[in-house]
């Protein structure tokens, strides 16, 4: 059956499920800026996209008859992209020549290997947005997770505008008010290639692509969005941890609540989005400990499920007042004076969602109901509750494997509606273990102090052995043959991150960066920042930028050539920046934007790009703006790998069951590969080219900076 008939009856069948969904008419979150969907929404949306399937029945059987003609000029039946983001090819090949990954050796022998260019910069936004379109950020328009407004100089989401705006009637004469509406917008630039493919009738199917939020709209295929899903409190997740200690400091990227055990017993309450009097709205639950048999109930709206100590529940329905969510909890402590319950960031419900989580409305819908309710906040994996302490290593790890599991499902379930076109599914679990165990692989990290360094010390070479294991089950469903092609890729590498660099306290100590009033510390978001005087800053993890008169609300630095010749002196002081504690080079380049991009959006991005030698990046209070007292400090949170350094130092992994045209490709050559291999004309603009056939074409530019790959082992790293 093909893949179009097979949803048709998918969609008929949501249409059915959407009966049973509650109502959800409430307001969420000014701060998250979304609207909660209606279940009357659902409901009418999903009778009326069956019943619209059943009328157009007619007119798509001609459509498709015409499709098949064109899908003569196909060069394959089927292609199949698994994305394990973050892995990494040095890893990879010392894991393969230590007979760790012998299935991943055998596709490399029989297809091809090489370690495939990322993107500049090389963080998971701007490269998978490349992969998308075939083009650099400077046509994408995505540069780092977060940019400044520069009307306000504030944080704001680099990928996704998601906000409320006032809803007017226009009379004519008068415009009458009459509440919210919900404004949800992807500022990702360009077209992913799906929406080429679905234009020319091949289907797609794509589950978890970073950056696909929200949920844009194709042809011929379905999509359930990944990175930059918010939660429903409208953050990128917000964990909760509830304690009979005493409350210790605020957590980054989460929330603490005191509760007190009275006999068997704790009750409290799960905080939720804003409701119409703009504060939080709650929903009570409760715990019950059976202190002989260390199990505990945990009872959440109408739902009551018994676990084990230090055992997650399945996802509970969250319900507050028009509109439900889930989570899982988790004892984390308890002994005979405290206990300590973990609750994870309250994700949107697939099964009633409160926005738009994919395309169409109703395939998170048909997931749910199909293969059970699943996470699908963008950053799953709690990494921050992990940071922070609330959990540890076995908690962290055991919810990332269930998540992978989760995601497997829906990838089986993708190949088995999609026999004909292309499958794309990415896991994010290989990039969220490596950044959270990556100080395992070093024992001089300044992050193992305090912490275990013993027990998960396997666990980097067993998640790249259970990912040799997992290649097996891909195959298997798969079933490669001429017609099929496989990929397995990712978005970049890794490297240990033993030091954190605050440029902003650079720039301050240089005179780039003033502070008010003579202050030596500046806060979060610029609190303290002078612009009158301020000629560059920094924000997020990957750039400079120079405060530009014009571009910048009070920018003080003249465009042209003022501007280049600042740039130019800034990047030659990185380039000579030492660590103080070990008299290392910092910077292995930084670029000059304009010299490697000329995009249309190359404008609005940093001036500088900062390519990090390997052990090194943006601090963490760097990322939020601030000017710390020192320029480097030592990095000491389970966060202890990254890839935000030179993307000639971190490549992803590009395995292939044919071989392929060059011995360097890149991951904007995905995009038109995947077009020629279906017979679709590959877009002027796209800066890749394809991978099978003679290689004619190739407009990138920023990709040229990117020679072979050279690895540097982890025991060089760790000397380092």
């Amino acid at each position: 059956m093909s893949s179009s008939r097979r949803f048709q009856r998918l969609a008929l069948g949501a249409g059915l499920v959407a009966l049973t969904c509650s109502p959800a008419l409430a307001y969420i979150g000014p701060g998250a800026g979304f609207a909660a969907a209606g279940s009357l929404l659902v409901l009418l949306g999903t009778f009326a996209l069956a019943f619209g399937i059943i009328l157009m029945w007619p007119i798509k059987a001609v459509i498709k008859l015409f499709a098949r003609s064109k899908r003569s000029k196909a060069k394959v039946k089927r292609l199949v992209i698994v994305g394990l983001d973050g892995f990494d090819p040095g890893l990879a090949a010392k894991f393969m020549e230590e007979g760790r990954m012998p299935n991943f050796k055998k596709l490399a022998d029989q297809g091809c290997f090489y370690p495939l260019g990322t993107a500049m910069p090389s963080i998971s936004p701007v490269a998978w947005s490349t992969f998308a379109t075939g083009v650099d950020a400077s046509r994408h328009n995505i540069y780092d997770f977060l940019t400044r407004d520069p009307c306000s100089y504030m944080p704001v989401l680099s990928s996704t505008d998601t906000r409320t705006v006032p809803r007017t009637l226009n009379l004519g004469f008068a415009k009458v008010p009459f509440g919210q509406r919900a404004v949800y917008k992807i500022r990702q630039k360009s077209q992913p290639f799906w929406k080429l493919l679905g234009q020319n009738h091949v289907w797609s199917s794509i589950l978890r692509v970073p950056i696909t939020f929200p949920p844009q709209k194709f042809k011929n295929g379905t999509l359930l969005s990944g990175m930059c899903v918010p939660d429903l409190q409208g953050t990128q997740g917000s964990f909760s941890f509830y304690s009979t200690k005493e409350k210790s400091a605020a957590h980054t990227g989460g929330q603490q609540f005191r509760i007190v055990r009275r006999g068997n017993r704790v009750e409290s309450a799960l905080k939720g989005p804003p409701g119409k009097d703009g504060l939080s709205m709650k929903c009570p639950f409760s715990a019950e400990f059976d202190d002989a048999n260390r199990r505990v109930t945990f009872t959440v709206g109408k739902e009551s499920v018994e676990v084990g100590f230090q055992e997650y529940t399945p996802w509970l329905e969250v319900p507050f007042d028009g509109v439900t969510g889930i989570a899982r909890l988790y004892i984390q402590t308890w002994d005979d004076t405290d206990v300590e319950i973990y609750c994870t960031p309250i994700n949107i419900d697939p099964e009633s969602p409160a926005m738009p989580i994919s395309h169409p409305f109703v395939y998170s819908i048909y997931l749910a109901k199909m293969l059970g309710k699943f996470a699908t906040l963008g950053l799953a994996e709690d990494t921050w509750a992990l940071n922070e302490r609330v959990i540890d290593e076995k908690a962290f790890l055991e919810q990332a494997w269930l998540i992978f599991e989760e995601r497997k499902r829906q990838l089986w379930d993708a190949l088995d509606k999609t026999k004909r076109g292309l499958v794309t599914c990415v896991f994010d679990t290989t990039d969220r273990i490596s950044h959270m165990f990556y100080r395992y692989l070093d024992p001089d990290h300044p992050a193992n102090e305090g912490k275990d360094t013993e027990r998960f010390k396997d666990v980097i070479p067993d998640l790249y052995s259970k990912m040799d294991d997992f290649l097996v089950e891909i195959q298997e469903k798969v079933g490669v043959d001429e017609e099929t092609i496989l990929m397995v890729i990712s978005d970049h590498g890794f490297c240990n991150f033993r030091r954190g660099v605050n440029l902003n306290s650079w720039l301050r100590d240089e005179g780039y960066l003033v502070l008010k009033d003579g202050k030596e510390v500046g806060g979060d978001w610029f609190a303290d920042v002078d612009w009158e005087k301020t000629r560059a800053f920094t924000l997020g993890l990957t750039g400079i930028f120079i405060n530009r008169k014009g571009r910048e609300k009070h920018g003080i630095v003249e465009p042209g050539e003022p501007l280049r010749e600042l740039a130019a002196e800034i990047k030659e002081k990185l380039e000579k920046l030492r660590d103080p504690k070990t008299g290392d080079p910092v910077i292995h380049e930084a670029f000059l934007t304009e010299q490697i991009h000329d995009g249309p959006y190359a404008d609005l991005a940093p001036e500088l790009l900062i390519g990090y030698h390997r052990g090194y990046r943006h601090s963490w209070d760097c990322a939020t703006g601030a000017a710390s007292k020192e320029v480097f400090t030592d990095n000491t949170k389970s966060w202890s790998g990254d890839h935000c350094v030179d993307p000639r130092l971190v490549p992803g992994v590009f395995w292939c069951s044919r071989s392929i045209n060059t011995e360097e490709p890149t991951l904007a050559d995905l995009a038109p590969t995947a077009l020629d291999l279906f017979g679709v004309e590959i877009p002027a603009y796209m800066q890749g080219a394809p991978l099978f056939g003679p290689r004619e074409r190739a407009t990138r530019k920023s990709t040229e900076l990117l020679p072979k790959y050279q690895h540097a082992s982890d025991e060089t790293e760790a000397k380092a």
